[in-house]
């Protein structure tokens, strides 16, 4: 399908999400829940997410790798902190639990509202 054919209703701007077989409500629903699902459980639901929706919506690939990457790089930071806490009484591992609640939310709110988030402290694993 060429630019002249593409349907009237797909979103003309990049912070909108690009209409597939789903609503665009359930590709920002599950692109929530890809960030809020690393608060729950670390990186296994973002990435049960991302692996079944992935071919399905741009929007919800993008998401998906963004908390995965996220989620990994808080496993890191977790086990350095971890590592470290009996030199700072666990005040690091405090600290890394509260960075990734708080940038974990903020990233699951912005997908919800059609942005498309990016972490600023994370390590890019996935592409």
């Amino acid at each position: 399908m060429s630019d002249a054919e593409a349907p009237l209703d797909e979103p003309k701007t990049p912070d909108e999400p690009k209409k597939t077989g789903m609503s665009v409500k359930d590709e920002r629903m599950l692109a929530m829940f890809c960030h809020l699902g690393g608060i729950i459980g670390g990186f296994i639901l973002p990435l049960v997410i991302w692996l079944l929706k992935k071919d399905e919506s741009k929007y919800i690939d993008y998401h998906g790798k963004e908390a995965l990457n996220f989620q990994i790089t808080m496993l890191i930071a977790h086990l350095v902190a971890g590592t470290l806490a009996c030199f700072t009484f666990g005040l690091t591992t405090i600290a890394v639990l509260v960075i990734s609640i708080v940038f974990c939310v903020m990233a699951s709110m912005a997908a919800n509202n059609g942005e498309y988030y990016r972490y600023p402290m994370c390590i890019r694993f996935i592409q």
